[in-house]
């Protein structure tokens, strides 16, 4: 019998996958000797070659959850959380990391999930009354009260910041008045004005840092709000299994599934939801990548998300 040579690309992930199981045997290893911080940077190192493991990151997840390091914790919980079928755990646990940081509505997302599947599950039950009780707790005028606070900083002229002479004139022209306009504009919209360089861009990630902004935030915001959107109206008229094939079964180039790692892509639904800019927007990621992907969405009668 004929046996079929391995294309380089499927030899690279390979090899890829063997070296991951390694890192994660060593983690495991270290974690067993006490060594959290080892076993962490270990499983880091699988998680960058075999990013559909999903043992590697539910372990990443839980020891960061343990050291501290929620924001972390949650960001690797909520990729496994996207993932279809979704285990128990990643629910639980991540629902309890939004409870604590207060994401009262995310927790009982997460909660209602788990026990939609597993109605009788006793920790579920348990934390989503907690949850409940919290919701009705903080909703009202604490909720309120963050509104106004967050609008009043956001309306906060730039003008009120020690900025240099060259950022403010540049804003000014800009037409960037306030917090909230800066919010909705890139760093590679700054950088291609006229006179503003690296150095006045600094100044205002350092200041919008500082307060716990970003540039470009609102239009992530809005960005996300609206791939939701998208991914429930795609959702009723192409059929579920579809949506939650993995994007590995696509057959993709390296290049490709590399910028999909990148962007925390897993399905074809969530692909579905990127948009042309975004994909190009990965480092190493042209033209041919591109085409290779539309092609394959078109295949299965999806295409990548339009701008309004």
């Amino acid at each position: 019998m004929t046996q079929v040579a391995e294309s380089p690309a499927m030899q690279e992930t390979t090899r890829d996958i063997a070296q991951a199981k390694q890192l994660y045997d060593q983690a495991l290893k270290a974690l067993a000797n006490g060594q959290i911080e080892t076993a962490i940077d270990r499983l880091d190192e699988a998680h960058e070659l075999d990013h559909e493991n999903e043992e590697v990151m539910f372990k990443l997840a839980y020891l960061l959850d343990l050291r501290g390091a929620d924001q972390r914790a949650i960001e690797v919980y909520e990729i496994l959380a996207d993932r279809r079928p979704v285990r128990e755990g990643v629910l639980l646990n991540l629902s309890i990391l939004y409870e604590d940081i207060g994401r009262y509505d995310d927790a009982e997302e997460c909660l209602t999930r788990l026990l939609t599947v597993n109605p009788n599950h006793p920790r579920g039950k348990l934390y989503q009354r907690d949850v409940d009780s919290s919701l009705s707790m903080t909703f009202d005028e604490d909720s309120e009260k963050r509104s106004e606070k967050r609008n009043a900083l956001l309306e906060t002229p730039v003008t009120d910041f020690e900025l240099s002479v060259r950022a403010r004139n540049c804003l000014k022209k800009m037409n960037i008045r306030t917090l909230g306009d800066l919010l909705k504009i890139t760093e590679a919209e700054l950088l291609g004005y006229k006179n503003f360089g690296e150095t006045s861009l600094e100044e205002i990630k350092t200041m919008l840092t500082n307060k716990g902004l970003r540039l470009g935030q609102a239009l992530e915001e809005q960005q996300s709000q609206a791939r939701k959107d998208l991914l429930k109206s795609v959702a009723a008229n192409v059929p579920e299994a579809i949506l939650n094939k993995n994007v590995t079964e696509l057959e993709l180039s390296v290049r490709s599934r590399k910028a999909l790692q990148r962007l925390g892509v897993s399905s074809v639904g969530e692909l579905a939801t990127r948009t042309e800019a975004e994909l190009l927007g990965v480092k190493n990621f042209g033209q041919t990548s591109l085409l290779e992907i539309k092609q394959r969405l078109t295949e299965m009668g999806l295409g990548l998300r339009k701008l309004d």
